[in-house]
């Protein structure tokens, strides 16, 4: 059974009624090999989210989230557990690595940065959503609008067609409904008209990029909007270039941006879900004789609040992140668990150890997900008329190789795909340009002539798989 995701509004939100354990499992399954108790774990926490919210307030504001670190070495499937859930659900989703932050008070980004990042996918997410249920509104309000333009209203003293430049068949100015059935063929989207666009412009100055004005804890773009664009310029655009514009600027017309920012938040609140990754890069405790490290001890000290439940102002307004899920992942190669602060630990209940992956593991994940790397190949050479398939003893093959280079060097699991595929196709994919109209078929062979002395030159195989 494969789960449609919602394509609306009102299909996002009766969605996770529908998400049960098992369905959630099932449909993580289509994507991800293996790492069934971390896909069991994340199903449970997320149904849990739902169950909350059929209680009774006074008991809904007392269930803390069940936070989760996945352990697990790099490429095993964290982050796309993570992220295939906040698709599943439609939910707010950010993922961000802890080591980017340091303690308050020195370089670098403070962890309420998170909240207002979260916040900000929130509100593109909900605006999107309105826009598309306005798109028919705004396609009709944009049309009104370049007819508006090509045939200024009657009742102006010098009221004639905005064309610029001479058609070679005129349409009649007395008839707007011929004009409207002509743009509807795209017979006019050659024709140029003045609108008016908003350009974008930054000032180069040091204090005002993205980093320095987050720091400062102030909305620069709200306080000096000419400096960072909004000012509209006239200019002349061809109708099937205008068009697009002017029906993007009608649907946020539509859009109440204090609904959006609302919902955003609450959004935010009740579902929205943080991927902390490489939380092992800040595990460990402070020495007597070196006192606490700002990238470290310090670090997890500013993320306790945010994780346990405070409110983080933001420029839509407070945001309160009680009910907010972290899921925390690390390698734990160097650390462990037991490293992080006791009180951080307390707020991560639940703990899933991933499985290194496999040459079984290699062969499923090259065959069996919807986005299998094979069908991804395969379909980017489509796209210049060669029929690429690979041959089953091709697969195993790849799939050993990726084992064997793993073991003797660095394990970077699935990801070691990736750069033996890469490795594989390189001259197919630089001469599929020349061979449109052909077949090609990987088999056990190709896979050995090309990989096989660089798999046995463990230097080279260092660096270049």
């Amino acid at each position: 059974m494969v789960i449609q995701l919602p394509g609306s509004v009102e299909d996002a939100t009766h969605y996770s009624e529908r998400l049960t354990p098992k369905e959630i499992v099932r449909e993580l399954d289509t994507y991800i090999v293996g790492q069934h108790a971390a896909k069991r774990a994340v199903a449970i926490a997320l149904r849990n989210r739902w169950r909350r919210q059929q209680l009774p307030p006074e008991l809904r504001d007392e269930i803390a989230p069940k936070n989760i670190i996945m352990i697990g070495p790099t490429g095993v499937g964290k982050t796309e557990i993570a992220r295939r859930l906040a698709r599943l659900t439609h939910s707010p989703f950010l993922k961000i690595e802890a080591s980017k932050f340091t303690e308050v008070g020195y370089v670098g980004r403070d962890v309420e940065s998170i909240v207002r990042d979260l916040t900000e996918i929130a509100v593109k997410l909900v605006k999107d959503e309105k826009t598309r249920l306005n798109r028919e509104t705004a396609e009709r309000n944009s049309r009104e609008r370049i007819l508006d333009l090509l045939l200024p209203d009657s009742r102006r003293p010098a009221a004639r067609p905005a064309f610029v430049g001479a058609p070679e068949e005129q349409p009649p100015t007395e008839t707007r409904e011929k004009l409207g059935i002509w743009l509807d063929e795209g017979r006019l989207d050659e024709r140029e008209v003045e609108i008016d666009v908003k350009e974008q412009s930054f000032p180069s100055f040091e204090i005002f990029s993205a980093q320095g004005v987050e720091e400062m804890g102030v909305n620069v773009k709200d306080m000096l909007p000419g400096l960072f664009g909004g000012k509209a310029k006239r200019k002349k655009m061809r109708i099937g270039d205008a068009r697009p514009i002017i029906t993007q600027e009608e649907a946020e017309k539509l859009v109440d941006q204090q609904n959006v920012a609302r919902e955003a938040i609450d959004r935010v609140e009740q579902s929205g879900m943080v991927f902390l990754d490489e939380i092992d890069k800040i595990a460990g405790r402070q020495s007597a004789a070196q006192g606490p490290d700002v990238s470290r001890e310090g670090v997890q000290r500013d993320l306790l609040p945010i994780v346990e439940g405070t409110t983080v102002n933001t420029k839509y307004g407070m945001v309160k992140t009680d009910h907010i899920l972290f899921i925390a992942a690390g390698a734990f190669h160097v650390s462990k668990p037991s490293d992080l602060i006791p009180e951080l630990q307390g707020r991560f209940p639940i703990r899933v150890e991933l499985e290194s992956l496999t040459e079984s593991d290699f062969v499923r994940i090259l065959n069996e997900p919807k986005n299998a790397l094979t069908m991804q190949y395969s379909a980017l050479l489509a796209t210049e008329g060669v029929t690429l398939t690979f041959a089953a003893e091709a697969v195993a093959e790849v799939a050993r190789y990726a084992a064997l280079v793993n073991e003797k060097t660095e394990n970077i699991g699935a990801r070691r795909l990736h750069t033996i595929l890469e490795r594989l196709l390189d001259e197919l994919s630089f001469d599929a340009s020349d061979m449109s109209g052909q077949s090609v078929t990987i088999d056990a062979a190709y896979v050995q002539r090309v990989l096989a002395e660089t798999v046995k030159d463990e230097d080279l195989s260092r660096y270049v798989l």
